[in-house]
């Protein structure tokens, strides 16, 4: 779901007054069906949209057309700027459009609008997996004490089921690919909760210590790099075709750093690359389909996994087509 695309659509209800779901579709150029889902995630959020059944129905905004969010409660309008996405992770296009709502709202909700926007960082690359993110039971408590700014006492077992409860300061929250995890402050320093194994949050009166230099998408880089590097143990090089780049970055995500880019100009157009992963031979394994596109470098172990696979399919694939049995 595209956060620009919320902003768009209700911009749009607050322009027209009333939207058809087709309407809405043609206007942002989406199917009808992706249009309603975002009209009802909308709604979902508690921006006040609803739908009216009939022939002259359709979604408006409680209250009728306006032209700016004056009509929003404080916590409608955190839930709006929630709903509509990170700042780190918005087009130019959307965070002009979130600036502009900033202004138009009063002035005491500003600032929790802003925070809201600014409380969440969206890493699509899952590690090494792919998924529908589900929403883990106690993430909407943990979103308010991001956005009130209050420490949280927190249950929470770690990966080996030991169970503890500690007083944290949430920071804010990031999915990456289909698992939620807190960022917060605590006695021992940052660290990173998996919301999914959290078992209870208490929100206290006491205002969270929240750095004031801390960058919420600046501080996932640091944590998402010190993933990949565990996860990341071993590595090869290969020239590749600098089109299969961009094919590699969606299949191994972070673990593909380009270490030359190639030449602008000649043929082929080869680019160097370092592809991390647990084990030689398993990423042997991966890039072995890219084929010719790509010539492993190092380790010489790499190399002699792809001539044993290659020497595989060639005994394989050498051999006359079986013919197929023939019915009667």
């Amino acid at each position: 779901m595209k956060a620009d695309r919320l902003v768009a659509a209700l911009l749009l209800l607050q322009t027209r007054g009333r939207l058809t779901a087709a309407e809405l579709a043609e206007e942002l150029e989406v199917s009808e069906r992706t249009a309603r889902r975002d009209l009802e995630a909308l709604s979902a959020a508690g921006i006040p949209v609803y739908a009216q059944a009939g022939r002259n129905g359709g979604w408006a905004l409680v209250g009728g057309a306006r032209t700016d969010l004056t009509g929003l409660t404080a916590d409608e309008a955190r839930a709006m700027f929630m709903v509509a996405g990170p700042a780190a992770a918005a087009t130019p296009e959307l965070k002009a459009a979130l600036r502009k709502l900033v202004r138009a709202l009063p002035e005491p909700f500003r600032e929790s609008a802003q925070t809201a926007a600014n409380s969440i960082v969206i890493d699509p690359g899952g590690w090494g997996r792919t998924g529908r993110a589900l929403r883990p039971k106690h993430l909407d408590a943990l979103q308010t004490a991001v956005v009130t700014a209050v420490q949280v006492r927190l249950g929470y077992s770690d990966r080996t089921g030991k169970s503890s409860t500690r007083l944290v300061h949430p920071l804010g929250l990031v999915v990456k690919g289909s698992v939620w995890y807190l960022v917060a402050g605590t006695e021992a320093g940052q660290r990173t909760f998996r919301v999914g194994r959290v078992s209870s949050v208490e929100l206290t009166t006491d205002p969270r210590d929240r750095p004031a230099d801390f960058d919420l998408s600046e501080a996932w880089e640091r944590i998402a790099a010190n993933v990949e590097e565990l996860r990341s143990p071993h590595s090869i090089e290969a020239m590749v075709d600098q089109e299969m780049v961009p094919v590699l970055r969606w299949l191994f995500d972070r673990q593909v750093t380009v270490l030359d880019p190639g030449p602008d100009s000649g043929t082929p157009q080869r680019a160097r690359v370092r592809i991390g992963g647990h084990t030689v031979e398993r990423i042997a394994q991966q890039v072995a389909g890219f084929a010719s596109h790509i010539e492993v470098l190092a380790p010489a172990e790499a190399r002699e996994v792809l001539a044993a696979i290659g020497a595989q399919l060639v005994a394989t694939y050498s051999k006359p087509t079986p013919a197929r049995g023939r019915r009667d």
